[in-house]
């Protein structure tokens, strides 16, 4: 019928094959061609049963998010399933691969599924600021009851197809041929004879539905949503599957979508699943990828034993190397117990567990690093420490490895000028704890190989990292804007702020927690060491330091932690402190708002930024947030950063800014140009461009 949409009959059964590389996302020129296969074999009278399939590797994965936000063209997903539930003979969905989104919606207008063993479904819209729009929070709690749906909408978790099975949601998994096997299904099904019942019209899972313990799961879920608007209005959409009529609830549905969609919370996450795509991009698409059948860690600590760990359950065997056995000892024993912490929460079979340990190959001898394809450094964050690591690995590493550096703030260029193979050296910039955290900045430096690079970039994403390319500065694209963020933060101190006002100004703006609570949980002594090594001083933390207090680890730091609980206690000491100090300065303290504190801190946050893009360290603005979403716990409602600027508004930023420069002279306050060009063109884009 199309190069998108075809049917082809086997027997009484049409199969109806939808190919629109490379997830057979739901466009419109899928739609189209589907509503009008669907109509004719509706009322063909030679056909007994239809199922509806995918080519290539997975079943419909979605929308076409490109679409979104835009007049929509008919025949939109809604009016497909609709006519799919005028159809009196069985309709069969054949999922392999994923059903999500829309598909999983396009395959609950069928009156059966069927599922490889592999598959996966969901309805995963949350994860972009949204709700199911085509009928999800109204049809599948009448497959798989209210609980249960409402669980997989609101975190938008997809499931597999055995608990799929055991939910309601699919009909059958089939082994072998899942085509030939589904054709069979519909045969079956047509043979038993109707009438087949549509899943708008299947009541009995709602009729037992207990409302107050609705209304309870809803809330509960509300308090987690943190200022997320998606999530409570997909539970709100739910409700309306049990308290109103399908049509009805339908009606509900589309409107709370719509209204979504043009928020600015669905955009900012619209933007960030495309700034992910792009970010993974590199010049050079058809450059050749080295070979990476092994890899070495150097550093069996929490960094390294993590790193580690991160490639294993990639399914990489693992050399480890430590300076010492009992170093080494230490470091697996760790990883044993992480791993087995994963088996007792249950998101880790002991068979995995076991397979994963099998990966891991222990040694306190560079020589064992050989036939290592990539060798990761994660060692103490100094130069002369890793320059003498990396000449060991000049004389041992075989040609071609790649020699990589998981520096934190360190020049790369620096590292790799301390081998006779420059080109080979990149950096990895995992972070904390390296086997759970998404974001892996790679810093390429000037004599980086373009085929390392897209080596390591396309290895990230085996190992289920977000790469994002950055050049060498001190601190990146994270740390130093990170920087920048905390640069006025002892001033905020001295003035009058205290660190829990702080750090419920960054939690009420959306952050899982403030800076102070951050620094606590990393380990103030870190910051501490990397401040000394450079020269620079911050009173109130040092001095902290100074007094042992290290954070959670030492039970005390900006906050006291009692009876080794991880909840931040206010502690007058430290406030004392910070009175004292801001006396000895002279700094007479006074009251100060959310507002003040959020424009100078993260207005500072944005104008480093900036810098950094015009200064070509990140490729695109969209790069940047990428890191703070991934890296830092920028509210992924507000589309991280740079993108959250332009809601904000670059022009009231940059008046802020100048204020503020105007009142201090500090440099974190002179807006960058390419901010000033921001506030004038609009986009980064065009700022950069002009």
């Amino acid at each position: 019928m199309s190069d998108f949409v075809s049917v082809a009959k086997h027997g009484g059964v049409a199969v109806v094959t939808i190919d629109n590389p490379p997830v057979n996302a739901m466009s419109f020129h899928v739609r189209e061609p589907l509503h009008q296969a669907l109509a004719v074999l509706r009322d063909e009278p030679s056909v007994a049963a239809i199922v509806i399939a995918c080519a290539g590797r997975t079943f419909v994965a979605g929308a076409d998010i490109t679409e979104f936000g835009k007049p929509v063209q008919q025949p939109e997903l809604r009016a497909v399933i609709a006519l799919l539930e005028t159809i009196a003979k069985p309709t069969v969905a054949a999922i392999h691969g994923t059903a999500l989104g829309g598909g999983l919606e396009l395959a609950l207008g069928c009156h059966f599924r069927v599922a490889g063993a592999r598959a996966k479904l969901g309805l995963p819209e949350v994860k972009l600021g949204l709700l199911p729009g085509g009928g999800g929070t109204v049809r599948l709690p009448r497959l798989i009851g209210v609980e249960k749906a409402l669980g997989m909408i609101v975190s938008g978790t997809p499931i597999g197809a055995t608990e799929a099975l055991e939910a309601g949601l699919v009909d059958a998994v089939l082994d072998g041929d899942l085509l030939a096997r589904a054709v069979r299904f519909a045969s079956e099904m047509a043979a038993r004879g109707g009438p087949f019942t549509p899943v708008r019209d299947r009541n009995d899972r709602l009729a037992v539905a207990d409302l107050a313990a609705f209304d309870r799961q809803a809330a509960e879920l509300a308090k987690k949503a943190r200022g997320h608007e998606a999530p409570i209005a997909c539970a709100e959409a739910v409700r309306g599957a049990i308290s109103l009529s399908f049509d009805e609830a339908l009606a509900a549905e589309r409107e709370l979508f719509l209204k979504l969609v043009a928020g600015d919370q669905a955009r900012a996450q619209r933007h960030l699943f495309f700034a992910e795509r792009e970010a993974a991009k590199v010049p050079g698409k058809d450059l050749s990828r080295r070979k990476i059948a092994r890899v070495g860690v150097i550093g069996a600590g929490t960094m390294g034993g993590g790193i580690a760990m991160a490639f294993a359950n990639g399914g990489f065997p693992v050399t480890l190397l430590e300076t010492s056995q009992e170093a080494l000892q230490r470091g697996l024993t760790t990883i044993d117990r992480n791993y087995a912490v994963s088996v007792s929460r249950g998101s880790l079979t002991e068979a995995a567990r076991q397979q994963r340990l099998g990966l891991f190959k222990g040694s306190t001898d560079y020589a064992d690093l050989a036939d290592c394809d990539l060798i990761v450094e994660a060692v103490f964050e100094e130069m002369a420490v890793k320059q003498e690591v990396f000449g060991k690995l000049d004389a041992v590493a075989k040609p071609g490895a790649i020699l990589a550096t998981n520096t934190s703030y360190l020049d790369v260029n620096a590292i790799a000028a301390s081998t006779s193979r420059p080109q080979d050296v990149v950096g990895l910039h995992f972070f904390s704890p390296a086997n759970v955290m998404k974001l892996l900045e790679i810093v390429r430096a000037e004599k980086t190989a373009p085929d390392a690079l897209a080596t390591v970039v396309e290895l990230a994403r085996r190992i289920g990292k977000v790469p994002v390319v950055v050049g060498v500065c001190h601190g990146f694209v994270g740390n130093r804007m990170l920087a920048a963020r905390g640069a006025e933060s002892e001033a905020l101190l001295f003035e009058g702020a205290t660190p829990s006002q702080i750090d419920k100004a960054f939690t009420e703006f959306g952050w899982p927690m403030g800076p102070f609570q951050m620094g606590d949980l990393a380990g103030l002594d870190i910051g501490w060491r990397n401040r000394k090594a450079r020269g620079l001083t911050a009173v109130i933390a040092d001095t902290l330091c100074e007094q042992g207090r290290f954070g959670q680890k030492t039970g005390s730091g900006f906050y006291r932690y009692e009876n080794g609980f991880r909840t931040p206690v206010p502690d007058p000491e430290v406030e004392a402190l910070i009175r004292a100090k801001a006396a000895e300065k002279g700094i007479a303290r006074r009251a100060i708002d959310a507002d003040e504190i959020i424009e100078r801190t993260l207005y500072p946050l944005v104008n480093e930024g900036a810098k950094i893009l015009e200064e070509k360290i990140a490729a695109r603005a969209s790069d940047i947030d990428v890191v703070w979403v991934n890296g830092y716990g920028f509210p992924v409602g507000k589309g991280g950063p740079m993108f959250w600027a332009g809601l904000e508004g670059a022009g009231k930023i940059v008046e802020r800014l100048d204020h503020w420069h105007e009142r201090t002279a500090r440099p974190i306050f002179q807006p960058a140009p390419l901010l000033r060009r921001m506030a004038e063109t609009g986009t980064w884009e065009a700022a950069v461009g002009g």
